[in-house]
């Protein structure tokens, strides 16, 4: 795990020092990605140099450090991630014709001479991993940008100051000669409808992310920005999958999933360095820390993270799990002081804003974690990919049942159910068997979506925090995604698939893997997801949805696997995770700090938010008529976002 940094000058105007040295300050951006080692190649000529962060964990010695060439020169790769297969394309490339012998163990170097000897894109097909890349290819005088199937490493680009430049974060990218880039106001507007920037836009106009799946490819000659190439498809692996739907039992189902998954486990367990898994007790973390235990000689390490509050207290049943599984466990108690220590760090470790809350004990999760190990696996993308959210579970269920009814009803029944305190909610529902946390903010949530216009409607209003950011903006607009292009989406899914695809396609590259990636690396720290394995995608599409939903929950297939390894009973939790009290946190020891971010004249100064329904929703907040905690957090870290970088 690393971070990647380069240019590419086509004046060709800059000697081959002031390339160096230009690109060892963009890697310097990034020592926190990479606190082991750093590497420079240049080739003057071509007006290009490539630099890199190293963190060691696969071949610690100098003979995995990057930038790293082929013995001929042809090719040069600097690369952030890991190639979990890497042994298996050893083994065949070393039964290719004239294969040169290798120099080290790491993956770097099997991804390298993979291109060698097969082409990138053939390269990439047969790579199982997370990664994002950047390739100089000498001979054609030709730079390729690539990025992973399902967005798990980052990688932004732009042509910025003359130059076309690229980095893992744009903290890199503002250290160019001469570049203040600019706010881009209709990706400030997305942000605060989905408390992200979705791909391909940046918060900055002339910066762009390189989209999941997809290659870049330029030469010095190149003029503007070409347009990126797909060379793998979400919406084309659910396509195939819903033509190919699996018919076995759901016996058998479970026996090719968990030997998936197991595989998958398997090859991200490969470190020369320790590691352990995150452990919330929820069905995710606890089947990825099961398979880890059942092919350990020795007790896993996992971490947990655990409050005073004992509605958002996963510590226990995360005990539970691990007593039954055997592992090394660490309980880590967060207190509401060190959140606010923490606060001030988040716009450094977030150069681009994210409004996800869950970012904070991310965080500081990350850096207990990383006392102990440099490797963490974790349960990302399973609630994307087998139905998780509650939305998988009740939306189709509460459109079916209210969908038909007139839009002056559901507005109606929206307006009770808002008139009732989250708080009063909770007391009201809090007793009852298998409600999920906090029954009253999902109760508004719900009343949120009740005037939807159709079932696309529906998804777009759950996921949706400032519902009409136009109105917070003193300018601009919010444009479309593919929230609003139904006709991108794969046919014939209904709505749950319709959910979960959007889900895995937006929410889970632009927010999830992006929260866990920043707060991780932040701490020096590689998080491994074995269930974005792209085998286990394609695997997760293809099972009819009663193998994901039933009974009123999610995750069907993945309790019936983990009951493998568990008592019945710490399978049938309701989703957990690793969240925070930050309703209760913004009304004390984070009041004061909320009030000097958001207050009236400091927003009017700035000239970018409308002061008025910022303090609406504040003092709803403070006095507990709503719960806000959502559009308050996300102008919280806008805000925090501008006083650091803009």
């Amino acid at each position: 795990m690393c971070g990647i940094a380069g240019v590419l000058d086509p004046k060709r105007s800059l000697p081959a020092e002031a390339l160096r040295g230009l690109v060892r300050r963009m890697s310097l951006a990034l020592a926190h990605r990479g606190p082991d080692d750093e590497g420079v190649y240049v080739d003057a000529g071509a007006g290009l140099a490539l630099g890199h962060r190293r963190l060691a964990v696969l071949d610690l010695s100098r003979a995995g450090a990057q930038p790293m060439s082929t013995s001929d020169g042809r090719l040069t790769l600097v690369f952030n991630g890991e190639i979990y297969n890497f042994q298996e394309l050893r083994l065949l490339l070393e039964k290719s014709p004239g294969f040169p012998g290798w120099r080290g163990t790491s993956d770097t170097e099997v991804l390298l001479e993979a291109v060698a000897a097969w082409g990138l894109d053939t390269a990439l097909d047969r790579c199982r991993g997370m990664f994002a890349l950047a390739l100089w290819s000498a001979r054609e005088r030709t730079l390729t940008l690539a990025r992973d199937r399902l967005g798990e490493k980052p990688l932004y680009y732009g042509r910025l100051g003359g130059l076309f430049a690229f980095a893992s974060e744009l903290k890199a990218l503002r250290v160019l000669p001469g570049v203040s880039p600019d706010l881009d106001r209709e990706s400030l507007a997305l942000y605060l409808r989905l408390s992200c920037v979705p791909a391909p836009r940046s918060i900055y106009r002339d910066v762009r992310k390189l989209p999941p799946g997809c290659l870049l490819r330029l030469t010095p000659d190149s003029e503007g920005l070409p347009e990126p190439q797909t060379y793998w498809s979400l919406a084309a692996t659910v396509e195939a999958a819903l033509a190919d739907p699996f018919t076995g039992s759901e016996e058998e189902a479970a026996d090719a999933l968990e030997a998936l998954l197991k595989d998958a486990v398997r090859g991200q367990m490969v470190a020369d360095v320790p590691l352990a898994a995150f452990l919330s007790g929820g069905v995710d973390s606890s089947l990825v820390t099961a398979l880890m235990q059942a092919q350990s000689p020795r007790p896993v390490k996992t971490f947990t993270v655990t409050f005073a509050e004992a509605a958002y207290d996963e510590g226990r049943e995360a005990a539970r799990v691990a007593r039954a599984l055997g592992t090394d466990h660490n309980a880590l108690f967060l207190a509401p002081g060190q959140a606010l220590e923490a606060v001030a760090d988040l716009p450094e470790i977030f150069d681009e804003p994210l409004g996800d809350a869950s970012m904070l004990p991310a965080v500081l999760v990350s850096r207990l974690v990383r006392r102990q190990v440099t490797v963490c696996l974790t349960g990302d993308g399973g609630n994307e990919l087998f139905a998780g959210y509650n939305r998988h579970v009740w939306g189709p269920l509460f459109w079916r049942s209210l969908g038909r009814a007139p839009g002056p009803l559901r507005r109606l029944l929206a307006a009770g159910i808002r008139a009732v305190p989250p708080a009063v909610w909770d007391a009201l529902l809090g007793r009852l068997p298998r409600v999920p946390r906090s029954p009253g903010l999902k109760l508004h949530k719900l009343a949120r979506a009740l005037p939807a216009s159709g079932s696309e409607d529906l998804y777009r209003r759950l996921v949706t925090v400032w519902p009409k950011p136009q109105a917070l903006l003193l300018d601009g607009r919010t444009p479309k995604t593919l929230l609003e292009r139904s006709d991108l989406w794969p046919r014939g899914q209904g709505l749950a698939g319709s959910m979960q695809f959007l889900d895995a396609a937006c929410y889970l590259p632009d927010d999830v893997l992006v929260k866990v990636d920043r707060a991780a690396m932040a701490a020096g720290l590689e998080p491994r997801a074995p269930f974005l394995d792209h085998r286990v995608a394609a695997l997760a599409w293809r099972l009819p949805l009663s193998m994901k939903v039933a009974g009123g929950q999610g995750k069907r297939i993945l309790r019936r696997i983990l009951a493998r390894y568990l008592p019945e009973e710490l399978c049938e939790r309701s989703r957990a995770g690793f969240g925070l009290p930050l309703d209760s946190w913004l009304r004390g020891p984070l009041q004061n700090w909320a009030r000097a971010l958001l207050d009236p004249a400091r927003l009017r100064r700035q000239g970018l938010l409308q002061p008025e329904p910022v303090k609406t929703v504040l003092d709803q907040h403070l006095s507990g008529r709503r719960d806000r905690q959502q559009q308050l957090w996300n102008v919280l870290m806008l805000q925090a976002w501008l006083e650091r970088w803009m």
